[in-house]
């Protein structure tokens, strides 16, 4: 079943219109990278509108939707929705600006224009849950993201060397070794800044005896990979290797407990829990995880609110941590894909202390 299809059976049986122009979502429904074009989705077929610069490879990429070169945008809208009968069309509300949906209600014509979040809801269900080619995608750009930490490991991390140098090592490696870019700004920290969960990386250089804390990934054909490793330049404070085994052990807390049926608060809270035990439960201030995709942070969260129950092949992260304000900070990250009976983890790399 098409990512098309499955979004029919899922909208209302009444005649609708489902209206998909965030780039995101076109690219999941139409299977090609955009900056413009529409996709128009009704029960009996569906099109994608677009523009005189990416019609050619439109033509002859896209076969989920007619393709239809775009001339009059509104003109064009409403002779389809007239062709196919329709009074209701569904918009993304958490995509399309307000001024967007005053341009759609003023010039479409006999419809109403559905803006209560509906299709949105729809869509992101429907992400949520991967299919082996995704789950394929995601696993190349975390193999991508693998390479790139054995890389600065082996030849950049080490004393002297700035956490400026570390991130651009990591980006320049994922874009030069089949990346289509970077999932996020690169996070590389060491010493006292690795207590800012996400910090910005600065011209500081590295210390012995100093964590290096490193959260990064690579796109590949437009899904993310996601990790986080901290290593330590030298030999760490016992204190530190604290810290490290307690952050550890609440991941895999976490691992032993994830499966298909759990609730994404309780497996925040398996983590949390855990770490406020052991003392430090004001030094875990974000959520131990999120989803991800086509997007780095997808639905659903593991967090304190999310009462969504995780489902096979749904994405989480995993990424409980603990920060000292102004002394140093510990963050161990692996994205998962849910089983019925537990995980599959796409990250391979060790998480013992690594010390450099």
């Amino acid at each position: 079943m098409t990512n098309i299809e499955k979004l029919k059976a899922a909208m209302p049986e009444e005649k609708y219109c489902a209206l998909i122009t965030s780039d995101v979502n076109r690219r999941y429904f139409s299977g090609m990278k955009s900056s413009a074009g529409t996709v128009l989705v009704f029960p009996e077929g569906a099109y994608l509108l677009i523009d005189f610069r990416y019609y050619e490879k439109a033509s002859s990429l896209v076969s989920a939707c007619e393709v239809i070169l775009q001339k009059k945008y509104y003109e064009q809208i409403n002779d389809l929705l007239k062709k196919h009968k329709t009074d209701k069309v569904y918009i993304e509300a958490d995509t399309m600006t307000v001024a967007e949906l005053n341009a759609h209600k003023d010039k479409l014509e006999n419809v109403q224009i559905k803006s209560d979040g509906f299709l949105s809801k729809v869509v992101s269900k429907l992400r949520s849950v991967k299919t082996a080619d995704e789950l394929e995608k995601m696993q190349k750009a975390q193999d991508i993201a693998e390479e790139a930490l054995d890389y600065v490991m082996q030849n950049v991390i080490k004393e002297g060397a700035s956490e400026l140098e570390v991130g651009r090592a990591l980006d320049f490696y994922m874009l030069s070794h089949g990346a289509e870019c970077v999932s996020f700004d690169t996070i590389a920290l060491s010493g006292a800044n690795t207590s800012l969960p996400h910090g910005v990386p600065s011209d500081k250089r590295i210390k012995k005896g100093e964590f290096v804390l490193m959260d990064f990934g690579a796109v590949y054909e437009g899904y993310h990979s996601d990790m986080t490793r901290t290593v330590c330049v030298g030999e760490p404070s016992a204190e530190m290797k604290e810290i490290y085994g307690i952050v550890l052990e609440a991941q895999q807390r976490c691992l032993d407990f994830v499966k298909a049926g759990v609730v994404c608060r309780e497996l925040d809270a398996c983590a949390r829990d855990f770490i406020a035990e052991k003392g430090f439960g004001e030094n875990f201030g974000h959520g131990l995880g999120h989803s991800v995709g086509l997007e780095i942070h997808e639905s659903p969260a593991a967090n304190t609110r999310d009462t969504a129950v995780l489902e096979e092949n749904m994405i989480m992260t995993v990424e409980p941590g603990i920060y000292l304000p102004g002394r140093f900070g510990v963050r161990i990250e692996d994205c998962i894909s849910v089983t019925k009976d537990g995980y599959n983890n796409f990250a391979h790399s060790p998480k013992n202390l690594i010390i450099l």
